[in-house]
């Protein structure tokens, strides 16, 4: 048997009683003769003694300024706790197994602090105690810079951390174990019938992600892709096995009652704002100075329509008023819809196939839900709609493309 990777999120090794399933898992991949390298995130969430936000906390307290190098420092304290107490337990359990920090397990990356990038992936000190029947028990979410500096890998990085360390070790597969049991077609606290997929494309569930499902982190998925491994998302609190992320034409083969669908899912982002630039008289080049002073203060921009009477684009609702104030320093008078959200239909299925948006305008029609914006590529076709028609947009979408069943 070969090597697998899995990987557990704050809330699976927040608690002992939690941890006793983690174990449960590592112990049930033993037996069937696997190599394991354990990925572990900060115990719970914020508000936890030692999850990664409460850690923060503390010098917020202080009132002073913390150094990229220092925060990253203090960033990392929190999966080293994890990766201790787990190593522990799992020798109370006659279990052998060693932590090690992402730079010990062979994680280098660049000095970008909170940020940083995985340059390359140094695995023998891993290899070696595979080969001696231990599990190894690594620190998601860091690396090392190449001059010994320990380094953050940002948003999602414990899932980038697996994932590379599956590619680097040629894994069989990484699993991502969390709080739900895989990868569902909607949020199932908005659309109570959302059912939980079996196989999933690396592309839909990459757009997924990308789009608003917090599952899995997109940078993650993209890894294991090139890396050609196949990814499985399911839940610490159950034997179930989930969700499958593949692009392997005999696991997709195995989800024939998904396969002929064109729609796999629905996501969505909240706190949207429109805005509205009209070509001014005597300002040129509209379209160039609008985006332009938009990259030149670092807000991100979405959903973009550019026509030769102006430019439409999103913002996130925090980013609003610095957008605007820049805008109308330009001498533009921006049209603003703030407050909305952006529902996307995702699916590998839809390229090329005629009626989808069809379906779509109808089953947003139907409850009187206006549809302010559309864009579209070969897998997903996003909607902007106000905030509070979001969760109707949802369900109505949800049953129109059968999701349900």
């Amino acid at each position: 048997m070969g090597v697998r990777v899995l990987k557990f999120g704050g809330t699976s090794v927040a608690t002992k009683q939690t941890r006793e399933l983690v174990i449960h898992h590592i112990q049930r991949e033993l037996k069937d003769g696997h190599q394991l390298v354990v990925v572990v995130s900060a115990m719970g969430r914020s508000g936890d003694p030692y999850a990664t936000d409460t850690l923060l906390s503390m010098t917020h307290e202080e009132g002073g300024q913390l150094a990229a190098r220092e925060r990253d420092l203090l960033m990392g304290c929190g999966e080293i706790i994890s990766a201790v107490v787990l190593c522990s337990e799992l020798s109370a359990h006659s279990i052998p197994a060693v932590a090690l920090t992402g730079g010990g397990a062979g994680i280098i990356t660049g000095s970008q602090f909170g940020e940083a990038r995985i340059e390359e992936i140094r695995t023998e000190r891993m290899k070696h105690h595979l080969n001696k029947g231990e599990v190894v028990v690594v620190t998601g979410f860091q690396g090392q810079d190449s001059r010994g500096d320990l380094t953050t890998l940002g948003r999602g990085g414990s899932d980038t951390s697996a994932t590379a360390l599956g590619a680097a070790l040629q894994a069989e597969i990484v699993d991502i174990y969390t709080d739900v049991n895989g990868i569902l077609t909607a949020d199932p606290r908005i659309v109570k019938d959302a059912k939980p997929l079996t196989v999933v494309g690396y592309a839909e569930i990459c757009n997924m992600a990308r789009l608003g499902a917090k599952v899995i982190h997109p940078r993650a998925v993209e890894i294991a892709q090139q890396a050609r491994i196949p990814l499985r998302v399911r839940s610490t609190f159950s034997d179930e096995e989930g969700t499958l992320v593949t692009d392997l034409p005999t696991a997709l083969s195995l989800a024939s009652p998904l396969k002929d669908r064109h729609v796999t899912g629905i996501a969505h982002v909240p706190g949207v704002t429109q805005i509205s630039v009209r070509a001014v008289e005597g300002i040129a080049d509209t379209q160039l100075k609008v985006f332009q002073s938009m990259a030149r203060h670092h807000i991100s921009v979405d959903f973009i329509n550019v026509t030769p009477a102006g430019a439409l684009y999103t913002v996130m609702d925090n980013d609003a008023p610095k957008a605007i104030r820049v805008l109308q320093e330009l001498g533009f008078e921006p049209e603003t819809v703030s407050g909305c959200a952006k529902v996307s239909v995702i699916g590998g299925g839809m390229h090329r196939v005629p009626g989808v948006m069809a379906r779509i305008v109808e089953a947003l029609s139907e409850p009187g839900i206006p549809i302010l914006q559309s864009a579209d590529s070969n897998t997903t076709i996003w909607v902007l709609v106000r905030e509070e028609h979001m969760g109707n947009a949802l369900r109505a979408l949800h049953a129109k493309f059968e999701l349900h069943l």
